[in-house]
């Protein structure tokens, strides 16, 4: 193997890369080794005698099928955990997810005529103090404070 680490050194400055990532044609290392200027290199590189090798990253695959099974609820049991139930999973962002959902079901219930805005305004409240667990408890409840209003 001829001592081609100048020509190496060169070609990765002209190419920006690290020496690395610079391949030689084995086919041409005769005219390589000959190449002692900067304007012989990148001749050599607009032949295609010399390139810059592709960066190698880090596979995402093994993460992907990870993903992949937790989306099915593997790798997800108590030995993975760590925090409570309450720190993976806050209060107020149950919360938040409930009400939003009541509300737009309520919301909806309105356009729709289901209710006239007095009501909508009632059950708005009570679903701001709590009362309502999700929307079919809301559904459920809604029967029973329209026939109290009438």
């Amino acid at each position: 193997m001829t001592n081609v680490a100048n020509q190496r050194r060169i070609a990765a400055s002209v190419l920006d890369c690290g020496e690395n990532r610079v391949w030689f044609d084995p086919e041409r290392l005769a005219d390589i080794k000959n190449a002692i200027s900067r304007e012989d290199i990148r001749a050599l590189i607009s032949e295609g005698a010399i390139r810059a090798t592709q960066i190698r990253g880090n596979s995402r695959g093994r993460a992907r099928e990870k993903m992949a099974k937790r989306s099915y609820g593997h790798c997800r049991g108590p030995g993975r955990r760590r925090g409570a139930a309450g720190a993976r999973n806050p209060r107020k962002r149950q919360w938040i997810q409930k009400i939003r959902a009541i509300r737009k079901a309520l919301a909806s219930l309105r356009e729709s005529g289901e209710i006239d805005r007095n009501l909508y305004r009632v059950l708005y409240r009570k679903a701001a103090g709590g009362q309502f667990r999700n929307v079919a408890h809301l559904r459920a409840q809604m029967e029973i404070i329209s026939g109290r209003m009438k």
